[in-house]
């Protein structure tokens, strides 16, 4: 059956009929059964695009939250080291000894909070291997240890989970 052409029309203008009214009762019934798997398959294309869509949306929308928020947590667990500092302050006749103590606890609170949200130091001991991805060599000096290891530690660094937010500065042994 060729369906693309136009039906064929009499010199006196009265269209032709079609022919697949005119089909035997099998095919009649394979074509209602072919239409209606068609309207099945379209129906859960449509279902199935539609939810792909509102799924991409949901996406976008949690992460835009996610992006929003995601230094709520840290700036929540920096308050207390905040109202520590400003009880220091507060404190118009403290001695150095009671200043010295509350910095040794306010820092203990700013420790706690960077740790409960993955920042880690990085503070690597006299000796260990000197490692490019978390320590930046400042200088080479001459030392009585193996070459190419730290000799001492000027800044530490910080690792956010495994990314390096900024690398420990040191010196390195120098090959003897």
């Amino acid at each position: 059956m060729n369906t693309n052409t136009p039906p064929q029309q009499p010199a006196d203008g009265a269209p032709q009929a079609d022919p697949t009214d005119t089909l035997p009762p099998s095919l009649e019934a394979q074509l209602a059964d072919l239409q209606a798997r068609h309207n099945e398959v379209s129906d859960a294309y449509l279902r199935a695009k539609a939810e792909t869509e509102n799924i991409r949306r949901r996406s976008e929308e949690e992460l835009a939250k996610a992006r929003k928020f995601a230094i709520e947590a840290f700036a929540e667990s920096l308050l207390p080291v905040n109202d520590s500092l400003e009880a220091a302050l507060a404190i118009q006749n403290a001695t150095s000894e009671q200043m010295r103590q509350g910095v040794d606890l306010t820092l203990r609170q700013l420790l706690q909070a960077m740790e409960r949200n993955k920042v880690v130091q990085i503070a690597p001991p006299v000796g260990t291997r000197f490692d490019p991805h978390q320590h930046q060599a400042i200088s080479l000096v001459p030392a009585d240890q193996e070459a190419n290891t730290v000799v001492s530690v000027l800044q530490k660094g910080y690792l956010i989970v495994d990314r390096v937010l900024r690398p420990a500065l040191v010196t390195v042994a120098a090959p003897k």
